[in-house]
């Protein structure tokens, strides 16, 4: 089992920056990937990044590339997002999530806990 909490988030001018944190307790840090997901109203929830449980390998969706960069804190059992030039079309609750293995993933379905989520809001 592993908690999963988030922190970070809060409202934001476009073209602003946010850091999104998120802590996780329990089991080994280093057995999960992780990613990063997102679910404006209204919406699926939507994959953001994603890192492999070694940190080496890194995925993000298209719309985000080059704006955010995932990464994790092993001594500190973190996993980080890092936003800049943020878009009004970036609000939506963000949540953390951890799948067992070490691979990169896009699919929900795929990852085994989940975080509470974070509300970022980006005004125009």
């Amino acid at each position: 089992q592993v908690q999963l909490v988030e922190s970070g988030g809060g409202l934001v001018q476009a073209g602003g920056s946010l850091r999104l944190s998120c802590a996780a307790s329990g089991r080994t840090f280093n057995n999960y990937a992780m990613g990063w997901f997102r679910q404006a109203p209204g919406k699926e929830r939507d994959f953001v990044a994603s890192i492999s449980w070694s940190g080496g390998t890194t995925h993000y969706k298209d719309s985000v590339k080059g704006r955010f960069t995932i990464s994790r804190d092993t001594a500190r059992n973190t996993l980080n997002l890092q936003m800049k030039s943020l878009k009004p079309e970036d609000t939506a609750v963000y949540y953390c999530a951890a799948r067992i293995g070490p691979a990169v993933a896009t699919a929900p379905g795929l990852y085994n806990y989940w975080g509470q989520g974070t509300q970022v809001t980006v005004s125009s």
